[in-house]
């Protein structure tokens, strides 16, 4: 199976492994050495049962091919289910290494007509079990001053698209988790970065096509492959990234971005204090050249993927 080194001897935790970007990334690490949690619990995009296994079915693949790999179908959305995910690979490698957040469902809404329950599972899913996978592999990490995450973030978040309050709402707030990892984890020699990837799976086919931006975005999505985004995966899961921590990257087909952060981009002062009426007449004006204009993913990247 192995066709390179970088993980070598290494035990990676990917979740939502079961197809699409996590399935690609899940192959990747194993052919470049690691044995393997491919973690999938089998359900449709919504997040509801499918009755399918991806899991088993991904973990004989690897293991045809020469790799090592074990099953997880514990979900990521619950403290204790995550704690299994890490039980797994402890229980069968001795170790994890990396851990790689791909798990995500889609609950495509207008804000203005997003329930409650379409809110709470797509956070649920997406950032809550971002946090309860990392937070689970924190202490194994700690312990052996030596780890890395990598998240999967999303331009829905960093930049904007139309209908996914919930999505955009948790992949924003996963970037902000990385960060926050990155910098409460240094002193253990543990890294956290996030990748914005740019493919084609079944949860992108699901976006609604019900307008015409969206389905100009769809159709471009269409042209890039999921296996795109699994060489940055193993990277950053390596040695050869020991010094990134806390960055972004966009990936979208053969290019890679590396995505700014919030940071001041023009400041005021008045030694007497601001009044609502003097921020009116001076702040606003002054900083509106530099206010971020309501853009959308596809607008930002609008040029055809290489």
């Amino acid at each position: 199976m192995q066709d390179q080194s970088l993980m070598d001897g290494k035990v990676a935790v990917v979740t939502g492994a079961g197809r699409g970007i996590g399935r690609e990334i899940a192959l990747a690490m194993a052919q470049h050495g690691a044995a393997v949690v491919v973690n999938d619990i089998g359900v449709n995009v919504d997040g509801s049962a499918s009755g399918e296994d991806p899991a088993d079915e991904l973990v004989r693949e690897i293991e045809a091919a020469g790799g090592r790999a074990v099953a997880s179908k514990d979900s990521v959305a619950g403290w204790s289910s995550a704690a299994q995910i890490m039980t797994a690979a402890l229980d069968t490698f001795g170790r994890v290494d990396a851990v790689v957040n791909n798990a995500g469902i889609l609950r495509d809404r207008m804000f203005f007509n997003m329930s409650e329950e379409e809110w709470r599972a797509v956070i649920d899913v997406h950032l809550n079990g971002t946090f309860f996978v990392s937070r689970a592999a924190a202490p194994h990490f700690k312990k052996q001053n030596s780890g890395a995450y990598v998240h999967m973030t999303s331009t829905s978040g960093l930049i904007g698209n139309y209908g996914q309050a919930n999505y955009g709402a948790a992949k924003l707030g996963i970037a902000g988790l990385s960060h926050q990892i990155a910098i409460d984890m240094q002193r253990y020699n543990v890294r956290s970065n996030c990748i914005a990837p740019f493919a084609w799976s079944r949860m992108i086919g699901a976006i609604p096509t019900d307008s015409e931006h969206k389905q100009a975005r769809v159709e471009k999505l269409k042209k890039l492959e999921p296996k795109k985004i699994a060489p940055m995966a193993v990277c950053l899961s390596s040695d050869a990234a020991s010094d990134v921590s806390g960055q972004i990257f966009a990936v979208r087909g053969n290019e890679i971005f590396l995505m700014s952060q919030p940071r001041p981009v023009r400041g005021m002062h008045t030694v007497d204090g601001w009044t609502p009426q003097l921020i009116a007449d001076r702040v606003l004006p002054a900083m509106k050249p530099n206010f971020l204009h309501l853009e959308t993913s596809s607008e930002v990247f609008p040029w055809d993927p290489v």
